[in-house]
């Protein structure tokens, strides 16, 4: 009986009466998987190779891309092994460490849609100062302070899960694993747990997002000040692509944790379909909205097709 104790494994979560149907949707994952493995990688390149791309918001659409790859690969791979060999099983190391990169490249990525909105910013309310301001010194700075936030906020976690004891259920209700889902299973007084989890998500995610607002607003006044609708439509066109990259983050994070606090009684299909949406959606649409809003990425990859 191992109910009182850490569990070896838990089960990933399968959709009831839709068994047979596992292989194909494991062929639209796979798809989207390349997809964004594609895409991604075709950035790196692109601004690796292009000289005039070598400035900091394509620096930090580097960065993205590479969060992206890892966020995405950390998990898909399992998820597309369940689906088509029915390894439903996952060990319960594995499930904490997929659970930290989970939640530890989510908070790298979104302090990376902050240095942006604030790279914007600068350049359309300061533009003669945005080139002493943000160097390529800084925006390294800027990416190691992404990488240490996230992996400092989000580390204990797991290790404020590993001493709890969980019940006899070790279903989860993804097809990998995310700390509140875990959380959950546990048999324990886990308040320690909900209270810094919620604490973590607010001191990055929630303050990423205000002052992202926050340099929106800054941005919408300055705009607001030029003389002409066309001059201020063509300095505002410069913030779309970075807007919807924001809204492809922050919508399908908003969406899981809706269903996390208020979907108890859903069917498991919604759990699992908002999931995936979170893991893919914005790896594969950031180097869509990138290629169709920047016209040099476009140019290298009509040349490279």
């Amino acid at each position: 009986n191992r109910s009182d104790l850490s569990p070896s494994s838990f089960i990933l979560a399968s959709i009831p009466g839709l068994e047979a149907a596992h292989f194909w949707m494991a062929i639209l994952l796979c798809s989207m998987y390349i997809l964004a493995v594609t895409g991604n990688c075709a950035v790196l390149f692109i601004v690796k190779t292009e000289p005039s791309l070598h400035a900091p918001m394509y620096f930090f659409l580097c960065m993205l891309a590479a969060i992206d790859l890892a966020l995405s690969t950390s998990t898909v791979p399992r998820v597309l092994a369940f689906y088509w060999f029915n390894t439903r099983e996952i060990s319960f190391g594995a499930c904490l460490v997929q659970m930290f990169l989970i939640h530890t490249l989510s908070a790298i990525e979104s302090t990376v849609l902050l240095a942006m909105a604030v790279d914007r910013y600068v350049a359309i309310c300061h533009p003669l100062r945005h080139a002493a301001i943000l160097t390529n010194a800084v925006t390294a700075k800027i990416g190691l302070v992404a990488m240490a936030r996230g992996v400092l906020f989000f580390l204990p976690l797991p290790l404020l899960l590993l001493p709890l004891p969980f019940c006899s259920s070790r279903v989860l209700s993804h097809s990998f694993c995310l700390h509140q889902d875990v959380m959950n299973l546990a048999c324990a007084n886990t308040t320690p747990s909900v209270v810094y989890g919620l604490t973590a998500i607010l001191l990055v995610m929630g303050l990423d997002a205000i002052l992202i607002c926050l340099s929106y607003v800054l941005i919408l006044k300055a705009v607001l000040r030029l003389a002409s609708w066309k001059e201020r439509l063509k300095v505002f066109s410069t913030c779309v692509a970075h807007i919807c990259v924001v809204l492809a983050f922050y919508v399908p994070l908003i969406g899981l944790s809706m269903v996390h606090r208020f979907g108890k009684d859903l069917a498991p299909l919604v759990h699992i379909i908002m999931g995936n949406v979170y893991i893919l959606v914005p790896a594969v649409l950031n180097p869509i909205i990138y290629g169709v809003r920047t016209k040099q990425i476009q140019r290298r990859i009509l040349n490279l097709i």
